[in-house]
C-alpha cells in the first residue's frame, strides 16, 4: 500500500463503514453525503486491494480482510482521538461521541434510562449504545472498543479494569396493591408462603441468597417463578397475587410508570444480602476527554441523588 495517498479522513470513514455495514447509515454517522461515502469507499478498496465490503441481503457484508482491519483500526483512531482530547478542551453542547454501555436490564433503568434523559439535555451529540452486560468476554470487549462503560458489582469486575463505586442497593417486596395477604409488617414465616418470582439472570434458578438466610432459620419460601429479567416482574406483580424481591431503584414510579399505581412495597422480613453497584472501565479510554466526561457526569448525578460515592 502506497501510504502517501491515505489520509486519517478515510480511516474514519472505513471504521464507520465496518461497524454500520452500510453506506446510507455510515454517511449519516459521518453527517456526509452518500456519493462522498461511496467515493471514500471506492479509494479504500483501491488503497487495500479488497472489496472490504460486499453486498449482502441487508445492508454489506464485511470480507475476511475486513474482519481482520476493524480491531487495530479502532484502537488506533481511539489512540489519536484520546491524545487529540486530552488536552482540549471539551465542549459537551457540542461534542460528537457514541458511548458503548453494557449492564443488566434492571441498571439499564435505574441508572442508564436517567443518565440518557441527562445527556440529552446537556450533550445531544452524544449517541449511547446499551449492551447486555457479559462479564466472561468484558475485559476482551473493553480492550476492543466495543464497550466503553460497564455498571454492575464491582466484586464480580474481571481484572485490570478501572473501578468506581457508585451506590449500595437493597432487596425491598413488591405485590399488587390490594393483595389480600401482603401486609407492611410480614413475619418470616407470612412471607416464606407467599407466592413468589424469582429472577434468574442465567435462567432456571428457583433460589437466591434470600432462600439461603430462610433455610437457616428452618423455612422455606413458596417459588412458583423463576423470570430471566427484572424488567418482566412489576406488570406481573401488579396483574396478580405473585410477589417478588427487588432491587428498590427498581420501583420508584419514575421507573416503572406503567403499574406504579397498582403496587405496593414492603420491607422484606429476612436479612436480605445487599449489593454494590459500580461503574467499570478499559485503560484505552481512561483519558478520553469524552468518555471522561460522561463518567464524571454519572457519578455526579447519584450523588445529586442523595446516595455517596468513592473510588475503589
Amino acid at each position: 500500500m502506497d501510504t502517501k495517498r491515505l489520509d486519517l479522513n478515510l480511516l474514519v470513514t472505513l471504521e464507520a463503514l465496518l461497524e454500520e455495514q452500510n453506506v446510507t447509515r455510515a454517511a449519516r454517522r459521518l453527517h456526509l453525503s452518500q456519493p462522498a461515502v461511496s467515493a471514500q469507499l471506492a479509494r479504500l478498496r483501491d488503497l487495500f486491494a479488497d472489496p472490504l465490503l460486499i453486498p449482502a441481503q441487508r445492508g454489506m457484508t464485511p470480507t475476511a480482510k475486513a474482519d481482520e482491519l476493524l480491531a487495530p483500526l479502532r484502537s488506533a483512531l481511539e489512540q489519536v482521538r484520546a491524545t487529540v482530547g486530552r488536552d482540549g478542551d471539551f465542549n459537551p453542547s457540542k461534542a460528537s461521541l457514541t458511548v458503548c454501555i453494557a449492564c443488566t436490564d434492571y441498571l439499564q433503568i435505574a441508572l442508564a434510562q436517567p443518565l440518557v434523559l441527562e445527556l440529552r439535555r446537556q450533550a445531544p451529540g452524544i449517541r449511547v449504545a446499551l449492551r447486555i452486560l457479559d462479564i466472561p468476554h468484558l475485559a476482551v470487549q473493553m480492550a476492543r472498543g466495543e464497550v466503553d462503560l460497564a455498571l454492575m458489582t464491582p466484586g464480580d469486575a474481571p481484572a485490570g479494569l478501572h473501578t468506581r463505586r457508585l451506590f449500595e442497593e437493597r432487596y425491598v417486596l413488591i405485590g399488587r396493591k390490594n393483595h389480600p395477604r401482603l401486609r407492611r409488617k410480614l413475619t418470616a414465616t407470612q412471607f416464606a408462603q407467599l407466592d413468589h418470582i424469582v429472577v434468574s439472570l442465567r435462567g432456571g434458578d428457583f433460589s437466591t441468597s434470600a432462600d439461603d438466610t430462610l433455610a437457616a432459620l428452618g423455612i422455606r419460601r413458596n417459588v412458583v417463578l423463576s423470570a430471566a429479567s427484572f424488567l418482566f416482574v412489576p406488570g406481573m406483580v401488579a396483574s396478580s397475587d405473585l410477589v417478588a424481591l427487588v432491587p428498590q431503584r427498581l420501583v420508584p414510579q419514575r421507573l416503572v410508570a406503567n403499574c406504579a399505581d397498582d403496587l405496593r412495597v414492603v420491607d422484606c422480613p429476612v436479612a436480605v444480602q445487599r449489593f454494590e453497584v459500580g461503574m467499570l472501565w478499559h485503560e484505552r479510554s481512561n483519558g478520553h476527554a469524552g468518555q471522561r466526561w460522561v463518567r464524571e457526569m454519572l457519578e455526579a448525578m447519584v450523588v445529586s441523588w442523595g446516595n455517596g460515592s468513592s473510588a475503589i
